[in-house]
């Protein structure tokens, strides 16, 4: 039986890390290019006329910059992954810009995410 060496474990290790790195980052992002003549006083997103620059919030709860060539948003929320499905219901809070996890019984009642991704 061949043994994997301390450079092979390493190499696999930094492989992995990278893969989960790559997976959470940036995973909420988007690019809207905009047709010539399109964006004469701004971008739209959403239905919404938005100015030149770098927008904090959206109505949608995205961060962007409008440039006369695309739009580059990324939302401010993280959706849940690995929570309670049976007992619990999502719930967007758009408030907060975050979706709420919540008892299916009792929605007063959070349940625990153990992660989001976003």
């Amino acid at each position: 039986m061949a043994s994997v060496s301390l450079l092979q474990k390493t190499i696999l290790a930094f492989l992995f890390a990278m893969g989960i790195i790559v997976t959470l980052g940036d995973a909420g992002c988007f690019s809207k290019l905009n047709k010539p003549g399109e964006a004469d006083k701004g971008c739209i997103l959403h239905g919404k006329l938005y100015p030149f620059g770098d927008i904090a919030r959206t109505e949608n709860c995205y961060t962007c910059s409008c440039r006369r060539d695309a739009m580059r948003c990324c939302s401010l929320f993280h959706w849940p992954v690995n929570y309670d499905k049976e007992n619990c219901k999502v719930i967007f809070n758009k408030e907060n810009c975050d979706y709420d996890v919540v008892q299916r019984s009792d929605p007063s009642k959070e349940c625990f995410v153990y992660s989001r991704v976003g």
